[in-house]
């Protein structure tokens, strides 16, 4: 599985073409079937059009929306509010069901910090199937309210990692190919850094790492003391350090890991047959 990181653009029919391979179209319903997960809040958004099929411009006005009722948000000088990540599935990998995709959606929108878990009303996103073993998340950063949504600046490892575990979840990894001249690789015992760094990759991890249970506490909290705007706010301040917090820890693990030993591969035995 090989996750790519787009450039932000300045509008969602970009990416959502690039995800259809096509121009959007008023005319062209995309069912369950292409639009395998999306934000959480949309269930209950769209709770009196559940029968309804929207089509590729519909979801790009969708995601478009926030960006539009609040046309000054908090945001970049560039304006580019609209994240777009691709994966494709490795050469011998087998298809995905339409669970599979959704799963897979879900977890690299909670790795990227795009989907934030207990917090409905975050970030839009929306992942399209479209394409034979391709998968588009497109977000918009601006969030419903006109906050802006800074994801993690180690984004891209993050999608990598991500990767890598789904992959092994899924069973998509190939094995290697074993051959009757290879050994195999000597174990080595961890070192102290690289123990160290494997305790500060579980403390702030987004699913099970015990930062992030306090910061969806904090958020809900947040989010239940709306009518008290001072509090809420102090509380998301709050929030916001605690992943920074997340953030510094998972840099300080990527430090402290030791770099990969290179494998040199066997030198081919020369012939000393020589040619007339």
């Amino acid at each position: 599985m090989i996750p790519r990181l787009h450039a932000r653009a300045h509008r969602p029919q970009d990416p959502l073409e690039a995800a259809l391979a096509r121009p959007v179209s008023r005319d062209e319903g995309l069912t369950e079937y292409t639009v395998v997960a999306h934000w959480p809040g949309l269930d209950e958004f769209a709770q009196d059009d559940e029968n309804r099929i929207w089509t590729s411009v519909e979801w790009a006005e969708h995601l478009d929306d926030p960006r539009l009722n609040h046309p000054f948000p908090a945001t970049p000088p560039d304006g580019r509010a609209f994240f777009h990540i691709e994966v494709r599935l490795a050469p011998r990998d087998r298809e995905l069901a339409l669970q599979e995709w959704a799963e897979v959606a879900h977890r690299l929108a909670r790795a990227a910090g795009i989907e934030i878990p207990g917090k409905e009303q975050g970030a839009r996103w929306i992942a399209v199937q479209a394409q034979p073993g391709r998968l588009d998340l497109i977000a918009n950063l601006i969030h419903i309210d006109g906050t802006w949504h800074a994801p993690p600046g180690n984004s891209a490892r993050r999608l990598a990692d991500e990767s890598r575990r789904i992959e092994q979840d899924l069973n998509l990894a190939s094995p290697p190919h074993a051959t009757t001249a290879s050994r195999p690789a000597a174990r080595t015992a961890p070192t102290a850094s690289a123990q160290l760094a494997a305790v500060l990759t579980q403390l702030a991890d987004e699913h099970t790492g015990p930062l992030a249970a306090v910061r969806g506490l904090i958020e809900h909290t947040a989010h239940r003391t709306t009518h008290q705007p001072g509090t809420a706010h102090s509380l998301l301040l709050l929030a916001r350090r605690v992943h920074a917090v997340q953030e510094d820890l998972h840099y300080a693990a990527a430090r402290m890991m030791p770099p990969p030993v290179a494998v040199t591969p066997p030198a081919v035995p020369r012939s000393t047959h020589r040619s007339p």
